[in-house]
């Protein structure tokens, strides 16, 4: 879940991977570091703390000389943040020096073989195992001794690294941890993730798992872990690079929730022409479609709750049986896997370690895998039989928004594709859900007008202790997802309850001033969500109630209501998801915290 990047080339070369590192913070932020060849050594900085410590060390790279150089921001995994742990790592005497992004699962061993050897370990990271490592098998040629270290390690890393006496190159190496490779006219450039570069190039080529790289200022050679060389086609990237900066919001996460109309819009309407729905990028006849006996949903985090809308969704417009899975969890309970099914892995980055793992163990039974992903050339994008985009565009904030919304926006059209094709809807019903999908990038933009509403509410739970969401059917799959933005961000107690599970425990925790966020916007439900409001209004819980416009009835029980427009009930978890982000956001922000980068957390997991 770190962040690498590196720069060789014309131009200095700190400057350039500190604002790479910038662009990458949201993937750790414990601690950086930077390492430069500046003519005669490899000098490094790197210090525990956010990025902007290390940029006011280094006056913003101009105090390190040289054009070569590699750099990190770190998520602690083996080792609690320190200046000590932080990266890039050397080898005894400086020759050579590394920065990883992943897990060496088998480091304990060999760093016992290493001690053994005479080697001495100054951090607790599995990292310094691999300085040490390629120090050992260091013969004079550096590809050739990467891929020695790369046969010895078990588990999952992208490298970048530097030897003294290859002044002129940088290597980089990958297996199960994301990196890309950018070419410019001004130098080369290795990254974790493409906004790291888009201010360089948009030149991109993507490196394979057991994959080798050597970059020199003119030159990017591949090769594979047998040392072949390996032909690679650039990827020319399509973001703007202002998706991926401020735009004077001050927030990610504000300007992401009000970038959701178009994440919505952009999702939606290349595959939404003359009243059908053309999902191209699905590579399935009507026949395959007509032959899908299950489906299984994988997925993790807000991936996972869009996946829990996706069932209800599913199941009642397209009446095909589905299940939905933790990815952490569906490798190993051992599933059982039928003929004729669909695996569904949803996932922004296409680089969730979990949802990987998910995806290889499905394909490895035989079982058709689509992806939903947000990020073009991701390795679930890439290793996925067939990938459905999100065109959501880069999203910064660890906090996930705008790109949960384009998830459900993809669960919808896919539901409605299938249930066409399997003839389980008539057409009118058919044209009418795609009129309300059309008018959701609306309602939503009419919702954000209602922010200050949201705001001064949240002012007044700045300092509560517990809150809890409550909801049915697709209003449960909205509580899962409003809690996780709570604490994620804000660092409040926060849990998610099926309504009609209160009874059965959890209203013991009810006690007065409780806050409790009630989802009320399933019409069929709406009688029964009601009563479970009572319960909690009697043991004296403070309830705020999301609900469609139209049931002011609901003011009678509920101390606080917010009204969203109406919609399909099955599309309404794209409109009450939003002003539980927008009160999410105003709690931590009125608590003071770092909004952006919530402690201990990390935008794309790529460890298990």
């Amino acid at each position: 879940m770190c962040g690498i990047v590196g720069y060789i080339g014309d131009n200095q070369a700190a400057p350039i991977l500190l604002d790479g590192l910038a662009k990458l913070e949201y993937r750790g932020y414990d601690s950086a570091g930077i390492a430069v060849f500046d003519g005669k050594e490899i000098k490094m900085e790197k210090v525990m703390g956010r990025l902007k410590v290390l940029e006011e060390l280094t006056h913003g790279g101009a105090t390190m000389e040289g054009t070569a150089g590699i750099g990190h921001t770190r998520w602690a995994t083996h080792g609690c943040p320190s200046d000590t742990n932080a990266h890039p790592h050397f080898n005894k005497d400086h020759s050579i020096i590394v920065v990883h992004n992943g897990i060496i699962e088998n480091y304990a061993k060999l760093k016992k073989v290493l001690e053994k050897k005479g080697y001495e370990f100054v951090s607790e990271t599995d990292t310094e195992v691999l300085a040490h490592l390629l120090s050992e098998y260091y013969n004079g040629n550096p590809a050739e001794t990467i891929q020695k270290v790369m046969q010895r390690v078990e588990g999952s890393y992208a490298l970048g690294i530097m030897f003294l006496d290859h002044p002129n190159h940088i290597y980089a190496a990958r297996k199960d941890s994301p990196l890309i490779v950018g070419a410019s006219k001004e130098g080369n450039l290795i990254a974790s993730d493409v906004p790291a570069i888009l201010r360089y190039t948009r030149n991109v080529y993507y490196m394979e798992n057991e994959e080798l790289v050597c970059l020199s200022r003119e030159h990017i050679r591949f090769y594979n872990i047998d040392g072949e060389p390996l032909e690679k086609t650039p990827v020319t990237i399509e973001w703007d690079i202002d998706a991926a900066e401020k735009g004077g919001y001050e927030h990610f996460m504000l300007k992401e929730i009000y970038e959701q109309p178009k994440a919505v819009r952009d999702t939606l309407n290349p595959r939404l022409k003359d009243k059908e729905i053309n999902i191209e990028e699905l590579g399935m006849s009507d026949e395959d479609i007509c032959k899908i006996k299950k489906i299984l949903i994988i997925a993790c985090g807000s991936a996972y709750h869009a996946g829990i809308t996706g069932k209800y969704v599913l199941e009642g417009l397209a009446r095909i049986p589905v299940e939905v899975d933790l990815a952490s969890e569906f490798r190993y309970r051992n599933p059982i896997y039928e003929p004729d099914s669909l695996a569904i892995i949803i996932s922004q980055s296409g680089e969730t370690a979990d949802s990987l793992a998910a995806l290889r163990e499905a394909k490895n039974h035989g079982v058709r895998v689509l992806g939903i992903v947000n990020v073009v050339g991701s390795s679930i994008a890439r290793e996925a039989d067939n990938v459905m985009y999100t065109w959501a565009g880069p999203e910064i904030s660890v906090a996930t928004t705008k790109a949960y919304s384009a998830q459900l926006a993809a669960l919808y059209l896919l539901t409605l594709k299938f249930a066409k094709v399997r003839g389980v809807i008539t057409q009118d019903r058919y044209l009418s859900l795609q009129s309300d999908l059309i008018q959701l990038p609306e309602q939503i933009e009419n919702l954000l007008g209602m922010k200050e509403k949201i705001q001064r509410f949240a002012n007044r739970y700045l300092a509560a202790d517990h809150m809890f969401f409550i909801g049915r059917g697709i209003d449960y799959a909205i509580s899962l997802e409003g809690s996780l933005k709570l604490k994620e961000i804000s660092y409040i107690h926060s849990e998610a309850y099926a309504a009609g599970e209160l009874k059965h425990g959890t209203i013991s925790l009810i006690e007065d001033n409780t806050l409790v966020v009630a989802l009320a916007t399933q019409e069929q439900l709406y009688p029964k969500t009601i009563s479970n409001i009572v319960e909690v209004k009697t043991r004296g819980a403070f309830v705020l109630a999301v609900t469609n416009f139209g049931h002011k009835e609901i003011e009678k029980n509920a101390d606080y209501v917010i009204y969203i427009p109406k919609t399909d009930n099955f599309f309404t978890n794209s409109l009450a998801i939003v002003p539980l982000q927008l009160f999410a956001y105003y709690i931590s922000l009125g608590r003071g915290l770092d909004v952006d980068k919530p402690r201990n957390l990390a935008k794309s997991v790529t460890v298990e």
